[in-house]
C-alpha cells in the first residue's frame, strides 16, 4: 500500500516538473494570464525584465503610459511603470471570466466595467489603436449608422475581401465601407488585410480610398501597425524587378559592336521603353538627340493607338442597352452595384459601357429638397453688393445649416438694413448673384456660355473651388437659379469622370496655347509636324506630351494629349475641389446617376417661353362661392389666353419674362417649380383705379388679373401695369 502511495508521489511529482518546464518555456502573460501565443489576436508576446507581457495587453492598460523612448523598456513602456500596473490591475477584477488582472477599463467615465484583452475580445468590446487607446465595453462602443435607403435594397451582398455572403447589417463582426454606398467586410477579413498591407496599403478595396477608410475603421477597432506592407518586408522579393533590360530591339542596328553593347554616355546608350520598360534601342538607332526624350516600342505604340481609336469610337456612338434585364426595385434609385473586384482597366471599359438611369428632374430635385427643414429657419444677412464674401462669411459661420430653410436679409457693413425696391424674392436673387459672380469670376474660364475650370493659385489655396461647388449644390436644393454656363466638357468631367472625357479645341481659352493647337491640326506633313515639336519641346515636356513623331498619324494623339493636358490634367486639384463642394447635399450624386437629366440645366441652353408653358403653369382660381362672377371671370380668362399669344408673337409690350418676374419675383421657371404653384385670381372691387390693373402676389405666386370689358382694355392695362413695375421694363 505504501508503495503505492509513493508510486503515485512520483507521478505527480514528474507532472508538475513537466508543467513547471512548459510554464517555464511558455510563460503566460502576467495581465491576462493567458500563455496564448498569437499575434493577430493579442499581439507579439515579449519578455522583459522576469515579465512576460501580450502587446496588445500592454498598450492597451489604462493606468500605463509611454514615458520613455521607443528604445526604452517595451516600446518605451517603463518597466517600473510596467510593474505598478500590474500591481493597480491585480486588485481589478474582469467582468468576464471574474478573474483579477483586469487591466482594461472602458473609456466612458461613468462605466465602471474592467476586462481583460482577450475577455473583451470575446465579448465583443471595442479597442482603438490610435489617439489616446481607448477601450469601450459592449455596451458603450462605437457602432456604424447606416442610412435606411441601404438597409432597404434587397439582393445579396458579399464580403469585398473574401467575397464569401455578407448579411448587409452593421454589427460587431460585419462593417459597412464609409467611402463606398453598398461595400461590406467582415471584421476578421478586415483586420487580416491591416496586419498585412499596415498603414501606407491599407485602404478600401473597392474605391482605394485611404484617408476617410482608416479613420472609420480605427474608430471600429481595426488595429492598423504603422509599418510597410508585409510583402515589402520579404528580403528580396523584388530582386527580378532590379534587372535591366540591356539590349536594341530597333528595327534596324546601327552599332557595329551588336544589340548587346551599350554605353553609360554618347549615342551608344540604351534607353527602355516608356510603357514596358521590357525593350530597348541605341539613341543613334532611333534618331534620339538624349536620353532624357521619351522612346516606345513598337507594340505599346500600336497597342496605345489602337486603344485611342476604340475609345474615340466607343464615346461617339450611341450606348445600346444590353439584353440582360435588371430586377426592378421600387425603393432603389441606381441600377445594381459592379462587381467589386474589377482592375483599373476594366472599370474604365465598364464605365464607357454603363447604362444611366433615366428620370424626371422634377421628381429628383423634390427628393433632394426633402432634406430642407420648412419649419426651422436659418437668417443669413450679406451685403447685395458683395454677395460672394458675405455668404463664405455666413455659410462657414457655426450657425449656418444647409438644410434648414433660408432667409435671406440684406444689410451693409455697417449692419443697417438694405432697402432693394425691385427684389420681390430676396432668396432667388440672392443666389441669381452669386451664380452671376461665379460666372464672371477668375474661378472660370472660356466663353460666357461654355466655362472650364480655370488655375487660380489664390483660389486653390483659399478653397474657393469648394465653396463654388457647395454654392451651386445649395442653389440647386433651395430653388435657386441654375448654373447654366458650365461647358460639355466640365459637365463630362462631373458626370462620368475626367478619365474618359475628351475636351476639344473650343474648350481652350488661352491664345498661345490655342495657337499652338491650331498649329498641330494643320500640319500637312510629318516635317512640319517634326518642325513644331522641336519648336515647342518645352512645353510638351511640362505637359508630359513630349514623344518622337513616326508618321503624319501621330497628330491626332499629339493633339488630343495637349488638350487634356491643358483642359484636365492641368486643373485636377481645382477640379476634384469643386467635386467636393458640389457632393453637398447629395447633389453630384444625383448628377453622376442621372447624367442626361442634369445635362441640358448645367449646360447653356437658352429659355424658350410660350403660350403653352404659361397657360400649363399657372391655375385658374374661380369663385366658386358666387356662381354670378364665373362667367365674367371666364371672359377674362380668355383674355388671358388671347394677351399670351399676342405676347409669343411679339405684339405687346410685355414679354414672358416680365410677366414671370411680376406676378413671382423670378425670370424663368425653377426646375423645382414653384412654392407655392402659381395661380391667377380676379380683382372684382369696381370703383377703385387699382383694380383697374392686374396685381402681382409674389409671397404666393399669385397674378390677379383685372376685370376688363374688352380685350383691348385688358391688353393695354396688362402692358401699362408690367412695363412701368421698377426693374421690369422692357429694354
Amino acid at each position: 500500500m505504501s508503495s503505492r502511495r509513493k508510486s503515485n508521489a512520483k507521478i505527480n511529482d514528474v507532472t508538475k516538473e513537466k508543467q513547471q518546464l512548459q510554464l517555464n518555456q511558455n510563460p503566460s502573460c502576467a495581465f491576462c494570464r493567458r500563455n496564448d501565443d498569437c499575434p493577430e489576436k493579442f499581439g507579439e508576446k515579449m519578455t522583459y525584465g522576469g515579465v512576460t507581457l501580450h502587446y496588445y495587453c500592454l498598450i492597451m492598460s489604462s493606468g500605463l503610459y509611454q514615458r520613455g523612448k521607443e528604445n526604452e523598456g517595451i516600446y518605451g513602456f517603463l518597466a517600473d511603470d510596467i510593474k505598478k500596473e500590474i500591481s493597480r490591475a491585480s486588485r481589478m477584477k474582469c467582468r468576464v471570466c471574474k478573474i483579477n488582472g483586469a487591466s482594461i477599463g472602458c473609456a466612458i467615465r461613468r462605466c465602471q466595467k474592467s476586462f481583460h484583452f482577450p475577455c473583451g475580445v470575446e465579448n465583443q468590446c471595442i479597442f482603438q489603436f490610435t489617439g489616446q487607446f481607448e477601450s469601450y465595453c459592449s455596451q458603450h462602443k462605437p457602432v456604424q449608422k447606416v442610412p435606411r435607403a441601404v438597409r432597404r435594397s434587397g439582393g445579396s451582398f458579399t464580403c469585398a475581401v473574401c467575397l464569401d455572403s455578407i448579411d448587409p447589417c452593421p454589427s460587431y463582426d460585419v462593417l459597412k465601407s464609409p467611402c463606398c454606398k453598398n461595400t461590406w467586410f467582415h471584421r476578421q477579413c478586415l483586420q487580416h488585410q491591416a496586419l498585412s498591407a499596415g498603414m501606407f496599403f491599407f485602404r478600401c478595396t473597392i474605391c482605394n480610398n485611404k484617408d476617410e477608410f482608416q479613420k472609420e475603421m480605427l474608430r471600429l477597432g481595426i488595429h492598423i501597425p504603422e509599418r510597410d506592407a508585409s510583402w515589402e518586408l520579404e528580403e528580396n522579393a523584388f530582386q527580378e524587378l532590379l534587372q535591366r533590360h540591356h539590349r536594341c530591339d530597333a528595327r534596324r542596328c546601327f552599332c557595329k559592336d551588336g544589340r548587346e553593347y551599350a554605353e553609360t554616355e554618347g549615342k551608344w546608350t540604351i534607353i527602355l521603353c516608356k510603357y514596358c520598360g521590357s525593350s530597348g534601342t541605341h539613341l543613334a538607332c532611333s534618331l534620339m538627340a538624349s536620353s532624357l526624350e521619351d522612346w516606345e516600342c513598337l507594340e505599346c505604340r500600336d497597342i496605345i493607338y489602337k486603344s485611342e481609336k476604340l475609345r474615340k469610337r466607343t464615346l461617339s456612338s450611341e450606348i445600346k442597352p444590353t439584353k440582360r434585364k435588371f430586377k426592378d426595385r421600387p425603393d432603389s434609385r441606381h441600377p445594381p452595384s459592379k462587381c467589386p473586384r474589377l482592375s483599373g482597366e476594366t472599370q474604365k471599359e465598364h464605365k464607357n459601357r454603363q447604362i444611366f438611369s433615366t428620370r424626371p428632374l422634377t421628381s429628383i430635385l423634390k427628393e433632394l429638397r426633402s432634406q430642407i427643414k420648412l419649419n426651422v429657419i436659418s437668417r443669413i444677412k450679406v451685403d447685395r453688393t458683395n454677395v460672394w464674401e458675405g455668404a463664405l462669411k455666413e455659410m462657414k459661420g457655426k450657425v449656418f445649416s444647409a438644410t434648414d430653410t433660408l432667409c435671406i436679409q440684406y444689410s451693409d457693413m455697417a449692419g443697417k438694413p438694405q432697402e432693394v425696391a425691385h427684389v420681390t424674392n430676396p432668396l432667388y436673387d440672392f443666389f441669381n448673384l452669386l451664380m452671376h459672380h461665379l460666372q464672371n469670376s477668375t474661378l472660370f474660364e472660356g466663353l460666357t456660355t461654355s466655362k472650364n475650370i480655370s488655375l487660380n493659385s489664390q483660389a486653390l489655396r483659399l478653397d474657393w473651388y469648394y465653396e463654388a461647388g457647395r454654392m451651386i449644390a445649395l442653389s440647386l436644393v433651395h430653388g435657386g437659379p441654375w448654373p447654366n454656363f458650365l461647358s460639355k466638357t466640365l459637365f463630362n468631367c462631373l458626370a462620368y469622370g475626367p478619365d474618359i472625357t475628351e475636351p476639344t479645341m473650343e474648350d481652350v481659352a488661352s491664345f498661345e496655347v490655342a495657337q499652338k493647337v491650331m498649329k498641330i491640326k494643320e500640319s500637312s506633313t510629318l516635317e512640319e509636324l517634326k518642325q513644331f515639336v522641336n519648336e515647342n519641346a518645352e512645353y510638351l515636356s511640362i505637359a508630359g506630351c513630349l514623344r518622337p513623331v513616326w508618321s503624319l498619324d501621330d497628330k491626332e494623339l499629339l493633339l488630343k494629349d495637349v488638350l487634356i493636358f491643358h483642359v484636365i490634367n492641368r486643373v485636377c486639384s481645382p477640379l476634384e475641389r469643386f467635386c467636393e463642394g458640389l457632393k453637398f447635399l447629395g447633389v453630384l450624386e444625383a448628377i453622376q446617376t442621372y447624367p442626361e437629366t442634369f445635362s441640358e440645366r448645367l449646360c447653356y441652353k437658352p429659355h424658350n417661353f410660350s403660350a403653352e408653358i404659361f397657360g400649363n403653369l399657372f391655375s385658374i382660381n374661380f369663385s366658386t362661392y358666387r356662381k354670378s362672377r364665373i362667367i365674367p371671370e371666364s371672359k377674362v380668362v380668355g383674355f388671358w389666353r388671347d394677351y399670351l399669344a399676342d405676347v409669343e408673337g411679339g405684339a405687346t409690350k410685355a414679354s414672358f419674362e416680365g410677366i414671370l418676374t411680376f406676378a413671382t419675383g423670378a425670370n424663368y421657371i425653377p426646375p423645382i417649380s414653384f412654392l407655392p404653384s402659381p395661380s391667377i385670381t380676379f380683382l372684382h372691387k369696381k370703383g377703385i383705379i387699382q383694380n383697374r390693373f392686374p396685381a402681382g402676389q409674389t409671397s404666393r405666386n399669385c397674378l390677379k388679373l383685372p376685370m376688363s370689358k374688352t380685350y383691348e382694355e385688358f391688353k393695354e392695362s396688362m402692358d401699362f401695369a408690367i412695363c412701368n413695375t421698377p426693374g421690369l421694363k422692357r429694354k
